[in-house]
């Protein structure tokens, strides 16, 4: 036994914690069990790790901390990412004069002290502190991840609980124990990526090559968020990795290349769909997880204020004609789409759909996937799907004439059409189908609605105030004096929570555009997107922008996740007016 740990068993001996045969004991068991002796006196019971942690302590002369008589302030909480404090069992203290107190289990343990040095740039000092106790606090101050702790989760996709259900055994020349060998490092580093953004509720994984590193970005609740960066030695392994697990050819790096994988999560199963695309520094890759729960989703989960929630409910039961859903990409289109086929999914109708790819599987939908290469694209798709006497077909997106024109002969025929354009609103969606070539006339027959939706960030629940925003901020938000009064504005203050954002989760904000005879009759004669919006809001349409203030006064989101998506338009006002009068209704 070495003169330091003599001397630090000594202490516990002066001080009667243990005797001398229970120390005997312990050096026995420690030798043969290669534990550390203060580990073994805890684990026969002859100390508490409370004692053992305070001897210690006193041993290095450093300061012992017993975190069940103290509270860490929450300002020095978020210095340290729970990630670095979870991966390393460390625990911010208390910052004095530029310096950082972090409490440790194990004194010996320099080289994690150096790295949190390099890590967080700023001094470091040590105090002790149990390691059941450290773990504890963590999951206090950081919180739970659904019952069970982050590193214990980040430990588990490390060792068994990524299951790639769907691989290339052997692919490109690679050995079947090359791709199962969980002890490589570049599979410890992806399997921890995928944890890792599972447990932030990523969208998307970015692989991005610069010239001397590689950045790695999660996107969270629609932002991009960056994490630690990989070495840049390791991109080819990691992209050749990332190709064998979603069958595409490794061999390849001049051409963009797609694949999928399949992961099972603990009792969730994921889709990964996988983009790589050759850069100046290497190829870069973007993994979206794909998650099954997110499409379980009803209509009335949307965000759809009640009327329009009526009004678009009674749309998707009609026999026959076009809805269009309009915004941007990760807009949530899929989301509402699927939504509505979920509620018309039944034994007694029959849906098809045309995707470009199929992001989601559903039951009891029949997805066709668009494969271009085999000539087998929408128009092919749709002529063929009518054949099949579907009740309900639904279009990926009309981006030319001719899916456009199928789907509208579609709808003509005695069928209900889905399908998506990118416009920026609602009205734009009848300009844009004329731009592609479509009569104006079969627009304006067979198009019933057309929904355009944004996603903002709700306010996190956690760590939500009511606030009371300055008077240049209402005057610029033309909300009407009957809105403000019964207004909650609120915003969130940041905790561990939402990662402090003051956000967490998203939410849609709407425009139904309703086409009644008066829309028909403009649509036929070729008006200005101008004119049809004015008219749509007078027929009781509210605006993006109209509706997002709507949730900015319940106390849903903030002003700038309004602004951020939305704009003002000249007829705003009219649309504010009329949702002041219906909420004076109610």
């Amino acid at each position: 036994m070495s003169r330091t740990m003599q001397e630090f068993t000594d202490l516990l001996l002066q001080q009667g914690v243990i005797s001398l045969d229970q120390l005997t004991e312990a050096e026995d068991v420690a030798k043969t069990s290669k534990m550390e002796v203060g580990d073994v006196l805890v684990k026969l019971e002859y100390a508490t790790p409370e004692e053992v942690a305070q001897a210690l302590a006193k041993f290095h002369k450093i300061p012992y901390v017993d975190l069940r008589s103290v509270r860490v302030n929450e300002s020095v909480i978020e210095l340290v990412p729970e990630s670095v404090a979870r991966e390393n069992m460390v625990l911010p203290y208390k910052e004095e004069d530029g310096a950082l107190t972090i409490l440790i289990a194990d004194p010996f343990d320099l080289e994690t002290v150096e790295k949190l040095r390099f890590i967080l740039n700023r001094k470091i000092e040590t105090a002790l502190a149990p390691k059941e106790a450290i773990n504890g606090a963590i999951n206090q101050y950081y919180g739970q991840v659904e019952g069970e702790s982050a590193d214990s989760m980040l430990q588990e996709f490390t060792d068994t609980a990524i299951d790639f259900t769907e691989t290339d055994s052997g692919a490109d020349g690679m050995e079947d124990g090359d791709e199962g060998d969980d002890s490589a490092p570049v599979i410890r580093l992806v399997n921890l990526m995928i944890a890792e953004a599972v447990q932030l509720r990523a969208s998307d994984i970015h692989i991005e090559p610069f010239e001397h590193r590689v950045r790695i970005r999660y996107r969270i609740d629609g932002r991009c968020v960056e994490r630690e960066a990989a070495p840049r030695r390791m991109l080819s392994a990691i992209i050749a990795r990332i190709k064998i697990l979603s069958k595409i050819d490794i061999s390849e790096k001049r051409r963009p290349t797609d694949g999928r994988i399949k992961i099972t999560v603990g009792d969730k199963q994921l889709d990964l769909r996988v983009s790589i695309i050759p850069t100046n520094h290497g190829q870069s890759c973007v993994m979206r997880l794909l998650d099954k729960d997110n499409i379980k989703v009803g209509t009335r989960q949307l965000g759809l204020s009640e009327r329009d929630f009526k009004n678009f409910n009674s749309l998707i039961k009609r026999p026959n004609g076009i809805i269009l859903v309009t915004g941007p990409t990760g807009s949530g289109k899929t989301t509402t789409l699927y939504a509505s086929l979920n509620a018309l999914n039944r034994p007694d109708r029959k849906i098809i759909t045309a995707e470009d790819p199929v992001e989601y599987y559903l039951p009891g939908i029949n997805q066709v996937e668009v494969k271009h290469s085999i000539g087998l694209d929408f128009g092919r798709i749709i002529r063929a799907m009518l054949r099949q006497a579907p009740n309900i077909i639904l279009v990926g997106e009309m981006r030319d004439h001719e899916t456009a024109s199928m789907g509208i002969q579609a709808s003509l025929t005695g069928h209900l059409v889905f399908s998506t354009l990118h416009t920026n609103d609602a009205p734009s969606a009848i300009s844009r189908m004329v731009d592609i070539g479509v009569p104006s006339y079969m627009v304006a027959s067979s198009v019933i609605a057309v929904l355009a939706q944004r996603l903002v960030r709700t306010i996190c629940p956690r760590c939500k105030v009511r606030y009371q925003p300055s008077e240049e901020v209402i005057r610029e938000s033309l909300l009407p004096p009957e809105m403000i009064a019964q207004a909650e504005f609120s915003k969130g203050r940041g905790c561990t929570y939402c990662g402090r954002s003051g956000y967490r989760g998203r939410i849609g904000i709407y425009e139904l555009m309703l086409v009644n005879s008066n829309l028909r009759e403009m649509m036929f004669k070729g008006s200005t997107t101008k004119l049809i919006r004015e008219e749509a809001i007078r027929n009781g349409m509210s605006t993006l922008y109209a509706d997002g203030m709507l949730k900015v006064i319940r106390g849903t989101t903030t002003f700038e996740e309004v602004y951020r998506v939305a704009k003002q338009t000249e007829q705003e006002e009219l649309s504010l007016s009329h949702i002041s009068k219906s909420l004076s209704t109610l």
